[in-house]
């Protein structure tokens, strides 16, 4: 039997230490050690995105790390998106534009158009379907969603502008 190693990294913020097996992922870690639970698992073979996570800022499939492979990374998940308890511009655009349905697929579209536009200030209708291809989801239908990133980055925008 493998030995369980520790593994360390930063977790929306603040520094996480734990014991893991050598072949547990990082998704089993963030639910079941962790308690980050707004992770899905999905299709567990990196085919549907649910479980994204960024990745010293980049939208990773969960599912398809192993957690000993995230040390000393920076992970951010769903939970630390919403800051001070105010939700961010994007999970605010998903609610008021009805871009989510069960809900299963929701916090990976959120991680991956985070990274999305953390990169890019004004993306285009393409640059975010592109930037979603990892995700699917079979409930609402991809045209809410893509109107949705682009309702957050307008409104992020302009917080951006009101505070200059």
């Amino acid at each position: 039997m493998a030995k369980k190693r520790i593994v360390s990294f930063t977790l929306n913020g603040r520094v996480e230490e734990f014991l893991c097996l050598p072949r547990q992922t990082l998704l089993e870690v963030l639910r079941d050690n962790l308690n980050q639970t707004g992770t899905k698992e999905g299709c567990s073979n990196g085919n549907c995105g649910a479980c994204t996570v960024l990745i010293d800022g980049r939208p990773i499939d969960s599912c398809l790390v192993l957690a000993v492979e995230a040390e000393g990374a920076k992970i951010e998940t769903i939970e630390g998106v919403a800051k001070s308890g105010e939700l961010h511009p994007l999970q605010q655009a998903f609610l008021e534009d009805a871009a989510l349905q069960c809900g299963i697929c929701t916090p990976g579209f959120i991680m991956s158009a985070k990274a999305l536009l953390d990169e890019t200030l004004k993306p285009t209708e393409e640059q975010i379907r592109f930037g979603l291809a990892g995700n699917l989801c079979r409930c609402t239908g991809y045209d809410k969603i893509v109107k949705a990133v682009q309702h957050a980055a307008e409104t992020r925008n302009q917080m951006i502008a009101e505070d200059q």
